[in-house]
């Protein structure tokens, strides 16, 4: 694959989306600051209806339910999803839904499918069976040119990161920006760049090269790249993988940080549940190819699924941070 067409899902964002941000403390992942709003320059056209900035206050955190009879608004839908490699099934008759600005945590241990399934949903790979609808469009039978003009509000984190070496960071994110945006001058760029990398503790390392940043450091740099042009669904593949345990627990909170003040819906496949834990409104385990089982933390904390008290038991609450 092309490092363009790769690099589409890594930094995928809405083009419609107004820039408005909220102070939040993350500890040492860094604060949410708010960004210029660009819209008076016609840089950056003004939100959707379905991304419109809440009042003060109506910001949920994990775990917050709807209230009785809100209408909820299904970003993504799988129906009956199947992929298989040759001979080898991975997935079996896959159903489920990623609700509007809602973390939604896939657990399974390693071989479950849980990356080939959010590869699917980018059209990364092509199901043998099923449908996919993300955003109200059925992935699988858009033009190349839908398919690409979809894939720019889907970030996409890697559990690599996926940084091009032979740039800096500054230039990692100036590369999506000058892509997607290419209306924005060279002025609103840096700034918007700034910023970001401040809202993810990175702004000293903004002309540091990747092989100069520690992993964690990597994955915020990768983060930043991502929502540095304001995607409205986040695909999370294994986002503390590799990491020490407090520097996971500031990648779990500095998801939610930007589920909150970006405003996005995610799907976060990981098999670390201290990140589960930290950052789910709603959860599903996969086994063998297929949902095992879904619900609320709380849910899969009182099971009495074998499966599912064999993975819990198993895992140590999540490390915290001294205030």
């Amino acid at each position: 694959m092309e490092p363009q067409t790769l690099h589409t899902f890594m930094s995928a964002a809405s083009p419609d989306l107004h820039q408005k941000r909220t102070v939040l403390n993350t500890g040492q992942a860094g604060s949410i600051e708010k960004v210029p709003d660009f819209t008076n320059n016609h840089s950056i056209a003004s939100k959707s209806d379905s991304h419109d900035n809440p009042s003060p206050g109506d910001n949920p955190s994990p775990g917050d339910n709807p209230s009785p009879g809100e209408k909820i608004k299904k970003v993504i839908e799988i129906q009956h999803l199947r992929k298989g490699f040759g001979q080898a099934p991975i997935l079996h008759d896959i159903s489920l839904f990623l609700q509007e600005n809602e973390n939604l945590v896939v657990l399974g241990k390693s071989g479950t499918g849980k990356s080939v399934l959010i590869k699917c949903i980018v059209r990364l790979l092509t199901p043998d069976a099923g449908t996919i609808n993300v955003l109200g469009k059925n992935v699988h039978e858009l033009s190349d040119s839908d398919l690409a003009e979809l894939r720019t509000k889907i970030g996409f984190l890697f559990q690599s990161g996926a940084l091009y070496d032979s740039m800096n960071i500054k230039e990692n994110l100036a590369f999506p920006l000058k892509r997607i945006r290419k209306n924005l001058s060279k002025k609103q760029i840096d700034e918007k760049i700034e910023i970001t990398l401040q809202n993810v503790g990175l702004l000293d390392a903004m002309y540091k090269m990747p092989a100069q940043l520690s992993g964690g450091m990597r994955k915020r740099a990768s983060l930043a790249r991502t929502i540095v042009v304001d995607p409205m669904i986040m695909l999370y593949d294994e986002p503390t993988t590799g990491l020490d345990p407090i520097t996971s627990y500031e990648i779990s909170l500095l998801i939610n940080t930007i589920k909150k003040d970006y405003k996005t819906s995610a799907i976060i496949i990981t098999h670390d549940l201290s990140c589960a834990r930290t950052t789910a409104d709603r959860l599903i385990m996969l086994d063998k190819g297929s949902v095992h089982m879904g619900g609320s933390l709380e849910d899969f904390e009182t099971s009495t699924d074998t499966l599912i008290q064999s993975f819990f038991t198993r895992h140590h609450k999540p490390a915290t941070l001294d205030p």
